[in-house]
């Protein structure tokens, strides 16, 4: 994947990622009208897909609503990559079929750089200046459910080839 980064610091919350007055919305698409929208107003309308979220340490804490990764789907984010995130974040990306990549070297990113990211092997390279860091990559059981978009998909994907193979029996 490639994309432009959005940088963000240490400690961003879900409530930066999307205010609260907004979880009267459910789906992505209604969500990703407002994301950011408290810390970079300018993100929602300028944001294009397959752009990156890049950020510090403690990516995504506070409460554990998964309206936060869901606003980051619509908004047809690539990635987020960040040096740690919260757990329930974390969790609730994966489920949602947001990928996360945790990197040491965030602060060597900055706005606007152009990554190419390996979620495979955790390779990011920084089209802008030439470099490259190692992000931890994510597991392939992992990489499977963001690849079928979510923890739903991917449960009815195996339902369905489970289904197909008792069929063939």
């Amino acid at each position: 994947m490639k994309g432009r980064a959005w940088k963000f610091g240490d400690d961003v919350d879900t409530d930066a990622v999307i205010p609260g007055r907004y979880l009267i919305y459910n789906t992505p698409e209604e969500l990703a009208k407002y994301t950011f929208e408290g810390v970079r107003p300018e993100f929602a309308k300028n944001v294009h897909e397959n752009d990156i979220v890049v950020a510090g340490s403690n990516f995504g804490c506070g409460s554990s609503r998964e309206h936060a990764p869901l606003a980051l789907k619509g908004a047809k984010v690539a990635c987020v990559i960040a040096k740690s995130f919260a757990r329930i974040f974390f969790r609730n990306a994966i489920n949602i079929g947001v990928p996360v990549l945790e990197c040491p070297d965030t602060d060597r990113i900055d706005d606007g750089d152009e990554l190419e990211v390996d979620l495979a092997t955790g390779v990011i390279v920084n089209k802008t200046k030439g470099e490259t860091y190692q992000a931890t990559p994510l597991p392939d059981f992992v990489r499977e459910i963001v690849d079928e978009g979510g923890l739903i998909e991917y449960a009815r994907k195996l339902v369905s080839e489970r289904s197909e193979t008792e069929n063939l029996s």
